[in-house]
């Protein structure tokens, strides 16, 4: 058995809908599939399949719209100094740098200000408005942020600054007294499309100022949209697909610079790339450090400067990581080693001089690893005061049960899935035991189980080139329009190895009776010991081609894996324990029916537990056997114990029996007549002849000896054997050692050298009815 990293939920698509899908849209089943997880009617396949201009909505059905250029039109004329006021990150960067192209196009006398993360933190910033004041700006343009700067808009209203807000973040029930809001949700529902990143509403602004589609924008559009997560539906989906076209075709030096960095293919640039390469770059300068290089970077008009940008984006970036893998090995040791934290439903972990611009990641990663809700905070030691970052699960809304702390928490805001806040560091633990407490009622168990949701079940008939090229059609995936997670279920492994230079990855070769496919397990080589041939597995993951020598095929890589079925490891005939010790995991019971094999393995193996009458107080379900029973049935009771998910057959007998064999009748037979024939034999002197003259070996000739024994035929008196002339005649199998040897030969014959199946069918008649749900 093979359990999977996170519990499996498999959609089942509507295959009268998949069908109608199929027909109408002339696409294969895969594809109409995906569509029929994610969409309800035939119009809104076809609004995503065939996504194209009618998707870009005019940009003065915006609220705003017309006042906005018209006061920029007006500053244009006038010869007003305009300030675009960004925001740290790569929405914000990429808005700065839309605006600033196309007021900079228009002849405008135009600066840009970005606040700080560590000194101004988000949004207005009433310092950063006085400084603009001061250099003569008379206009005020928000990107990205501004919707919740009340007060600071009021001070530049009150200094004779006009204000116009562009921003997509969730306005507050009160709204800045700016001369005019940009916003894609005020007043609700008059826009067709309310998802649109920051630097969206930017595009829509410059649209509405050019009078026509702003081509050279859509590259910003593109990295911005992606890397803020907003859902890749609508007009969205339309602004990055047309982004990634250009990018992709690009010849900005800015695109190569930021190509050759990440190491990628500008042809081949997807929103994968985007989001895992490109994104990354450009929010890490505003997480550590000034973000205003972001801007000249994406500014860059020559290959020199745009390389020496995207170097320093890089090198942020690389810092970025190192803060971020510090600070979670921390974090985990902290965990793992108070109990206080690991037992808590909602971990807080909190150290001084932590760095507080990458601390949200580490918080992800946390979810990640242990499935709780959780908070990091980095600690000021001279203010006393703890800045941290959360983020939740399903189940716990973040916001709402931190409002319940209130008396604590001075400072926080957020949504049900991510928060930050500011505390005092002598209030983490208090915040901790009551979040754990509030947690208990209403974190289930349920609840606190990882999932994973399947929306794609295949056929390996499905399976083809053709069809895995018609997914691309699809792109781009993202938030609100997810990658597709594909499973096959039920097949068997035809083939596997470790691959990789440490051998930690997996390939395989997967089959049923539909098809063959390639698949490929990165870091996952552990799972060649944990598969044996002839189960039946699932697996989920992702399709994708894999060209070799002008050669297609398609490949699946493995996210995950499980079976249901139990699995038999074959270890029989390797001598070295310490070998084959490293196959078995950690948390087997290693098991023993005799106590001569106890001592055998002493000090090699961890603690080992001795069959006694099949009585087993405590027993891993991953069982390891290290030797045979005296008789069967102890066998059966441990296996109906055990109720085991995995058996490793180690079976060790120093003395086998089996090609000895049992004397034939007409051995004993010969061997009587021969004690008969004299007075007495010393056993011990004359073995060696008896064994020559007999054809038996010496254990043939002790085993037939210690029979007539048992049986009352011969006597046995100082080594000296002689024949009881009294003796009732009885049946060989009265023996005690007669019926022990025949049932060893037997166990032998059964255990120790039958096939792998013929063992496996054996275990399978016994486990056969057990339930491991």
């Amino acid at each position: 058995m093979i359990e999977s990293t996170r519990k499996w939920k498999i959609q089942n698509p509507d295959q009268l809908f998949v069908q109608r899908l199929q027909r109408e849209l002339g696409i294969s089943s895969l594809s109409a599939k995906i569509l029929a997880s994610r969409v309800q009617t035939i119009d809104e396949a076809k609004h995503i399949f065939y996504t194209d201009d009618t998707h870009l909505h005019n940009p003065f059905m915006l609220s705003g719209m017309k006042e906005a250029v018209e006061r920029i039109e007006r500053a244009l004329n006038r010869g007003d100094k305009i300030l675009i006021y960004g925001d740290y990150d790569a929405d914000g960067i990429t808005s700065t740098t839309v605006m600033l192209n196309v007021l900079l196009d228009l002849g405008a006398d135009v600066e840009y200000e970005i606040p700080n993360r560590f000194i101004h933190g988000y949004g207005p910033h009433e310092e950063l408005f006085r400084k603009a004041h001061d250099s003569g700006v008379q206009l005020i343009l928000t990107v990205d942020n501004g919707i919740s700067g009340i007060d600071q808009i009021r001070l530049a209203k009150e200094l004779g600054m006009d204000v116009i807000v562009t921003d997509h973040h969730e306005p507050g029930d009160e709204l800045p007294p700016a001369d005019v809001i940009v916003h894609p949700r005020i007043p609700k529902g008059q826009y067709p499309f309310g998802e649109l990143a920051g630097v969206g509403v930017a595009f829509k602004l410059a649209h509405a100022l050019y009078g026509e589609v702003p081509e050279h924008l859509f590259e910003y559009v593109a990295i911005g949209t992606i890397a803020d997560l907003v859902p890749l539906t609508g007009e969205n989906r339309y602004l990055v697909k047309k982004g990634i076209e250009h990018i992709r075709k690009s010849t900005n030096p800015w695109v190569q610079a930021l190509c050759e960095v990440s190491g990628v293919k500008q042809h081949e640039i997807d929103e994968e790339i985007i989001g895992f390469y490109f994104g990354p770059r450009l929010n890490a300068i505003g997480r550590l450090d000034d973000a205003k290089p972001g801007v000249e970077f994406l500014m860059s008009e020559d290959r020199a400067s745009a390389a020496l940008g995207a170097q320093l984006l890089n090198q942020k970036n690389n810092e970025r990581k190192d803060f971020v893998n510090t600070i979670t090995e921390e974090a985990i040791e902290m965990i793992e080693n108070n109990p206080d934290i690991k037992n808590s439903l909602v971990l807080v972990v909190a150290k001084e001089g932590w760095h507080s611009g990458v601390i949200g990641i580490v918080a992800s990663r946390l979810v990640e690893k242990y499935y709780k809700p959780t908070i990091v905070l980095s600690i000021d030691e001279e203010s006393g005061l703890a800045k941290g970052s959360a983020r939740s699960i399903d189940g716990f809304h973040l916001y709402n049960e931190l409002a319940k702390n209130r008396d604590i928490l001075p400072h926080f805001g957020g949504h049900p899935m991510a928060a930050g806040m500011t505390l005092t560091a002598n209030h983490i633990d208090e915040l901790r035991n009551r979040l754990h407490q509030q947690a208990l009622e209403c974190l289930t168990e349920e609840l606190l189980t990882p999932k994973l949701f399947i929306d794609v079940p295949v056929d390996l008939s499905e399976v083809t080139v053709e069809a895995i090229e018609e997914i691309q059609a699809l792109k781009p995936f993202g938030v609100g329009f997810e990658k597709p997670i594909f499973a096959i279920e039920q097949v068997s492994v035809r083939s596997m190895r470790k691959i990789g230079a440490k051998e930690e990855h997996i390939k395989m070769e997967l089959e049923n009776a539909y098809g063959i496919i390639d698949a490929v397990g990165f870091y996952k080589g552990y799972l060649y010991d944990e598969i044996t041939y002839g189960v039946k597995l699932s697996v989920v993951g992702d399709l994708q081609i894999n060209e070799w020598q002008g050669r297609k095929k398609p490949q699946f890589f493995i996210s995950d894996v499980q079976t249901s079925e139990w699995q038999l490891f074959d270890l029989r005939g390797k001598a070295n324990a310490h070998q084959w010790l490293k196959l078995v995991p950690a948390d087997s019971s290693f098991i023993a029916f005799r106590e001569e094999t106890v001592q055998c393995f002493h000090g090699i193996l961890p603690s080992i537990q001795l069959v006694e009458d099949a009585v087993m107080l405590s027993l891993s379900p991953f069982l390891v056997l290290l030797d045979l029973p005296k008789q069967i049935d102890e066998m059966e009771k441990l296996i109906e114990t055990a109720k085991p998910k995995r058996i490793y057959a180690v079976f060790y007998t120093p003395n086998p029996l089996f090609f000895n064999g049992m004397p034939t009748r007409k051995h004993f037979a010969h061997y009587y007549t021969l004690l008969k024939s004299r007075p007495f034999i010393n056993l011990k002197e004359h073995i060696p002849h008896l064994s020559k003259h007999l054809g038996l070996n010496v254990d043939a000739i002790q085993f037939m000896t210690k029979v007539f024994f048992e049986l009352g035929f011969v006597t046995i008196e100082n080594g000296l054997i002689s024949v009881n002339p009294f003796t009732e005649k009885r049946s060989l199998t009265e023996a005690a050692s007669y019926q022990l040897r025949k049932q060893q030969i037997e166990m032998e014959q059964q255990f120790l050298y039958s096939t792998y199946s013929e063992l496996k069918q054996w275990f399978n008649e016994r486990i056969k009815d057990f339930s491991y749900s």
